[in-house]
């Protein structure tokens, strides 16, 4: 934990003691009263807490803004909706990485039971992405959805947030002919909204494909090697954020 993030309802509110920032505030950062720490408002500004008060049960935290953080890259994330332990690696990491969206979609080879998952069904999901930021030390989360088709996603996310043609790119094992670290952007000078769509755990069906090639997407791939699905998030997202100077 990098960052301690706090939610804005929080600001000049007790911070329980069983709560696990409180926790690495007193036993991981090992600060007593009048000590200060990074700090940052979910979706707002980076700054400076200080510990004003332990309490028998919570923490009395004073929170300085100082700065507000970059934009996110302007990558949106389409992915093929996993198994629950896997999406909760990727909103961590993919968050840590910096993307501007995640969407987890049903495509020909998901099983539809992932959808039900209590990790969407309680907001679990959300606790990933403040991880992931806190790691980061951002303060900024990507948009989440898991309820939209492949087509539906491409439709509807595919394109910057001002509407702007955005490019896309597919990551796939068989039908690829170009590595994803040879791809550049037409213009470097310029930033280009990009959309990385990845495959479920079981890959691309035909059905998919052609959806994506008749959305203009551009198959790639990360070499001979296969990844797990978590595991490409990171590298695809490595490499493009390179070649976008991120």
């Amino acid at each position: 934990m990098n960052l301690v993030l706090l939610e804005p309802a929080e600001l000049g509110a007790p911070l329980p003691r069983v709560d696990p920032r409180a926790r690495h505030i007193l036993d991981v950062l090992r600060r007593r009263e009048g000590d200060t720490f990074h700090a940052g408002v979910v979706d707002g500004p980076i700054g400076t807490a200080t510990l004003d008060h332990i309490a028998t049960d919570a923490l009395i935290v004073s929170f300085v803004p100082i700065r507000e953080p970059p934009p996110l890259p302007p990558i949106t994330l389409i992915v093929g909706l996993p198994r629950p332990p896997t999406a909760r690696d990727i909103l961590r990491d993919a968050t840590t990485c910096g993307v501007a969206a995640i969407h987890f979609v049903a495509t020909e080879r998901t099983d539809p039971n992932y959808a039900t998952s209590t990790i969407w069904r309680d907001g679990e999901w959300r606790r990933h992405l403040l991880v992931g930021a806190a790691q980061a030390f951002d303060t900024r989360l990507p948009v989440v959805t898991w309820t939209h088709t492949l087509g539906q996603a491409l439709t509807s996310f595919g394109s910057g947030a001002g509407g702007e043609p955005a490019v896309c790119l597919a990551l796939d094992n068989y039908e690829a002919e170009a590595h994803l670290g040879r791809w550049k952007p037409d213009d470097p000078g310029v930033t280009t909204p990009i959309v990385l769509a990845l495959g479920p755990e079981r890959g691309w069906g035909p059905a998919d494909r052609a959806r994506l090639r008749n959305h203009g997407a551009t198959l790639l791939h990360l070499g001979k090697r296969v990844l797990r699905v978590e595991m490409a998030v990171v590298a695809a997202l490595a490499i493009l954020q390179a070649r976008l100077g991120e």
